[in-house]
């Protein structure tokens, strides 16, 4: 099975996440998505296909949240998108893509539901 974790070695959550796909049997593609961010077409088609609208993806107990007013009412989406894009770690973790879905494994278990 084709499994890509958008993962942060730093995160628990995240580590929790390949750890589950790992016992289930699978070797999924690690992109350390602080590094090697996604194209703002690829975030979008995840977020799609999770159901989630940009605010529903980021980390709004980022202190960067704050700082670059992102917490205003009024913020669009696609300025949220451009925040994300410019400042990765603004970016919820972890995304995980199989061929059965796309989720934010938040918490870890969530994963179980696409391998």
């Amino acid at each position: 099975m084709d499994i890509t974790i958008y993962h942060n070695p730093r995160c628990g959550t995240s580590r929790n996440t390949l750890a589950a796909i790992r016992d289930a049997g699978h070797e999924p593609r690690v992109i350390e998505y602080l590094s090697n961010p996604p194209a703002r077409a690829e975030l979008q088609a995840m977020l799609a296909a999770a159901g989630l609208a940009p605010r529903e993806a980021i980390r709004s107990k980022e202190g960067l949240y704050a700082e670059l007013g992102l917490d205003a009412p009024g913020v669009t989406d696609e300025a949220l998108l451009d925040a994300m894009l410019a400042h990765p770690v603004l970016i919820n973790r972890p995304f995980v893509v199989t061929p059965k879905g796309v989720r934010l494994c938040r918490p870890f278990e969530l994963v179980r539901d696409i391998l």
